[in-house]
């Protein structure tokens, strides 16, 4: 399994008193950091273009639609 997700599957316990375990609310949470993880990518993400108009022009549509992909993720989620 990927190394990443072991470490959120181990976050998503990190509150819960040791031995209490509730599936409902482990998968929630479990779901949550999964999702803002993609979420943080996607906040991150960098785009090098070259120093022309056309380039920034690019970035500039790029950068809103990642920022709709983000959003619309955020509210199928139901994610603030």
């Amino acid at each position: 399994m990927n190394e990443r997700i072991e470490n959120l599957m181990l976050d998503a316990t990190k509150d819960m008193p040791q031995g209490y375990y509730v599936p409902g609310v482990y998968f929630e949470k479990f779901a949550e950091l999964v999702v803002r993880e993609c979420i943080d990518k996607i906040e991150t993400y960098q785009i090098s273009v070259g120093n022309s108009p056309a380039g920034e022009m690019a970035c500039d549509w790029t950068y809103d639609a990642l920022k709709e992909i983000r959003d619309d993720i955020k509210e199928t989620f139901g994610l603030k």
